[in-house]
């Protein structure tokens, strides 16, 4: 599984509707990303269409281009923090035991600087008497960023049954015996509460295969939903039997950054009862992920969740 950045995230769009197949290039580079009308990216800037897939992505969708000379980031600073605050609101102030993390976990780091940045994984690695933290350095990133001691950092902590949402301090930023940052005791620890295998409802154009490494995905299909385990896929035909493995590639806006998800799924169920007639749904469930792309797929998955009052209809 592999996570890439084409391009530019959640940026404002000016959308222009194509209505003409032509407009799309085949078998080239595309020179834009395209969006469906509700700004969900379709296929990434850079991304190649065969004839089928022109067909199918015209057939079933309603492509634009987004015209925009300068993207700029709009209302998505406060991020996870304000969905945090919405389901905490009126609640006990949680302290870092609540969390129940174990050594290993994963987290999610990013800094509270400025905006725009993603968050990038790393794991808890150890605890300290008040509250400190030990963990890994985060993943590199595009431009690279080194944590640098005094800095404020925002932290998601994935835990067995629930996700957090915290902020600690860069207390140290540590290379002996091997690299790895000391973080303060949270000054804010909001819980963002997420069942395990909660769908959210998609419209993604989703390019596949039987070619497991990615390189040959020559069909298009419609990804219905998705959670952090899997994803409805549809298609204008039988993909493959139950237990078979397949590739799938499709853009997600991870936070603030655009990327490409590609996993292996395997083929859990079939169904040819869709809403579009012609159409066999597939039930997948993602391969094991790389800790990169849980953070990203559980971002974008978030973000959908708040876009239907998921966090907004929590009890307060």
């Amino acid at each position: 599984m592999h996570l890439h950045e084409p391009g530019s995230g959640n940026a404002s769009k000016t959308l222009e509707r194509l209505a003409d197949p032509g407009q799309l290039p085949l078998e080239t580079p595309l020179p834009l990303a395209v969006f469906h009308h509700d700004g969900t990216m379709l296929l990434p800037q850079g991304g190649v269409l065969n004839s089928e897939q022109r067909e199918f992505l015209f057939a079933h969708f309603q492509p634009y281009r987004n015209t925009a000379e300068e993207a700029s980031l709009a209302g998505t600073q406060d991020g996870l923090a304000d969905r945090g605050d919405r389901s905490d609101r009126g609640k006990a102030l949680l302290k870092l035991d609540d969390m129940n993390l174990a050594i290993g976990a994963l987290l999610g780091i990013r800094s509270q600087a400025g905006t725009g940045r993603e968050m990038l994984p790393c794991r808890l690695i150890g605890f300290r008497p008040g509250g400190a933290m030990f963990v890994t350095p985060p993943a590199a990133s595009k431009p690279a960023w080194e944590p640098f001691q005094g800095e404020q950092v925002e932290i998601v902590a994935i835990a067995t049954q629930a996700v957090f949402w915290l902020v600690c301090t860069v207390e140290a930023v540590c290379t002996h015996p091997f690299r790895y940052l000391v973080l303060s005791e949270p000054g804010t620890i909001r819980r963002l509460r997420e069942r395990r295998a909660v769908r959210v409802r998609t419209q993604l154009a989703v390019r596949y295969g039987v070619d497991l490494t990615g390189s040959q995905l020559d069909r298009l299909g419609i990804g219905c939903d998705i959670s952090v385990l899997g994803m409805s896929l549809a298609a204008g035909r039988k993909i493959g039997e139950v237990g078979e493995r397949i590739c799938v590639v499709f853009p997600i806006e991870a936070g603030n950054v655009g990327a490409t998800f590609q996993a292996v799924a395997v083929i859990r169920n079939l169904r040819a009862d869709t809403p579009q007639a012609g159409l066999t749904l597939h039930g997948l469930e993602f391969d094991p992920l790389s800790p990169e792309s849980q953070v990203a797929l559980k971002t974008f998955v978030f973000d959908r969740q708040d876009a239907v009052s998921y966090w907004a209809g929590m009890p307060t």
